[in-house]
């Protein structure tokens, strides 16, 4: 059998191969694409980079568990490992720091990113997953870097990106930061005044323009002044106590978990406070309706009733009605179960 030349004609079996946990297998499609003449470049981005988009959704439709998941996501990993191994590329630029946003363990994508700048020639650092403000800063001490690129997945870490941002500006060195949790348009990353890039190429031309890098962009928070997003944080432990014990009321079969399933509601529960605070921080409601989107998906797909997600969303409404804006975003999120809720053609 003919081995695969394109990325797209490889890509159902190196899912296979994913799915299987099988590593050399994996590794051995991402190699035999390199050996047909497919940049290293074109294989990490039209390859490992959509297969690993798709099982996170697996994940999310309850198609995956999380141990195959993160089977998958090792063996991603692995592939690129032997991709780098095989591409050697002298660097004749300057250092990249790479790094996660402290409490961010989304590595694979920024590695991702960090392979594509190696292969464009610069002196790339990994740090990996959820670096500490403090600990990067002072690696930038020790190293001279020509930029940080910095990834969040989760917008739940914008408050920390906007802090681990500044900390880096201080010691003098430009940041470029990419990444979901910025937003598909990079529209959190410009409310909080950072440089962003879409994708891996973008990252690679933007600390390429020196001119581009150096431009400073302005947060712009003044929101912040209503002091709702610090006092939401503050009593987050308190919502939590209060969101299950309604719950329990609202819906008696929870009263019934198991100590697992227990765990996962009060995670989950937190979870829509985290978002929300989130979404206070930027203030833009969208984010806060793009996570209730998305958690009715993970939610339903697990047998837990939409009408669970609604409920707790007017627990947290009435209990926070003197935050007129997380109030206002909580109404944004029960408007979009409603609305999902309604039989087609009403």
């Amino acid at each position: 059998m003919t081995a695969a030349r394109t990325p797209a004609a490889a890509y159902a079996d190196y899912l296979d191969h994913l799915a299987e946990a099988d590593e050399s297998g994996a590794i051995g499609v991402a190699v035999d694409l390199l050996d047909a003449g497919v940049p290293a470049e074109r294989v990490l981005l039209d390859l490992v980079a959509p297969a690993q988009e798709d099982v996170g959704e697996r994940w999310a439709r309850n198609e995956w568990s999380v141990a195959q998941e993160h089977a998958a996501t090792h063996v991603s990993e692995r592939v690129v490992a032997a991709l780098a191994g095989r591409t050697r590329a002298a660097p004749t630029r300057g250092r990249i720091v790479v790094a996660c946003m402290d409490g961010e363990w989304h590595a694979l994508p920024p590695r991702l990113v960090a392979e594509v700048l190696r292969l464009r020639g610069w002196r790339v650092t990994f740090l990996g997953a959820s670096v500490p403000a403090a600990h990067l800063v002072s690696y930038l001490h020790r190293h001279d870097a020509h930029a940080v690129a910095l990834a969040c997945a989760v917008p739940v870490r914008l408050p920390q990106a906007h802090r681990m941002v500044e900390a880096c500006r201080l010691a003098d060195v430009p940041v470029l930061v990419g990444g979901r949790g910025f937003g598909a348009d990079g529209r959190w990353a410009d409310r909080l005044g950072m440089l962003w890039a879409p994708d891996a190429p973008a990252a690679a031309d933007l600390v390429a323009d020196a001119r581009a890098l150096s431009r400073l962009l302005l947060a712009r928070l003044d929101h912040l002044a209503d002091d709702e997003y610090a006092a939401l944080v503050a009593r987050r432990a308190e919502l939590v106590d209060g969101a299950l014990a309604d719950l329990r009321e609202r819906v008696p079969a929870t009263r019934a978990y198991d100590r697992a399933r227990l765990d996962a509601t009060v995670s989950d529960l937190g979870h829509i406070l985290d978002f929300l605070a989130a979404a206070l921080y930027v203030d833009d409601g969208s984010l806060f309706t793009e996570f209730v989107r998305w958690l009715v998906t993970v939610l339903t797909s697990r047998g837990v009733p939409a009408a669970a997600l609604a409920a707790t969303l007017e627990h947290y409404g009435g209990v926070l009605r003197e935050f007129p804006r997380a109030a206002g975003f909580l109404d944004g999120g029960r408007a979009l179960l409603a609305s999902a809720a309604e039989p087609v053609g009403r």
